[in-house]
């Protein structure tokens, strides 16, 4: 974390203080390399929930932002094109209220953040690992879109789904 974070990252007081006036939960989705299933995630959830929720993604690792995921996220309305893999360090000075891990990895070594935000781990298939065996280009965007869908299920029953962080 040699250089310094963009101003939307520094809300720990001003995120403290939202809620406060407006019951805003904050959450962070938390993958592997940051690059798929987590983008998809905020993505989804600032498209639906922007008003309820404050959604960050990161990684374990960086991966760099999957163009699959960009596409087919396109495809549905939503555009994470302007995301980029981050890793979960950058995200120290946020005030979370709940981690939501979306791949078995990264809920095995989800590390302890500042604050002691809950982590719930709610997985979900790996298009690129799925992709991997596909026999054309529709065929693996078939996999993310799946995954996409899915992933907007879960969103879709925020926050009541976390009433426990």
């Amino acid at each position: 974390m040699g250089q310094a974070m963009p101003d939307i990252w520094r809300i720990k007081e001003v995120g403290k203080a939202k809620r406060e006036r407006t019951q805003t939960m904050i959450i962070l989705f938390l993958c592997t390399g940051n690059s798929c299933r987590s983008q998809m995630a905020e993505g989804w959830t600032r498209h639906l929930k922007g008003d309820r929720i404050e959604a960050y993604s990161a990684g374990v690792e960086t991966h760099g932002l999957n163009p699959r995921a960009v596409a087919v996220m396109k495809e549905a309305g939503v555009d994470i094109s302007g995301h980029r893999s981050k890793h979960v360090d950058e995200l120290a000075d946020v005030s979370l209220d709940c981690v939501v891990t979306v791949c078995s990895h990264a809920a095995e070594s989800c590390p302890t953040l500042p604050g002691g935000p809950r982590t719930v781990h709610v997985g979900f298939d790996d298009p690129p690992a799925l992709a991997r065996s596909a026999a054309d280009e529709e065929e693996a965007l078939e996999h993310y879109r799946r995954v996409r869908d899915e992933i907007r299920a879960f969103v879709e029953t925020l926050p009541e789904a976390l009433a426990a962080c």
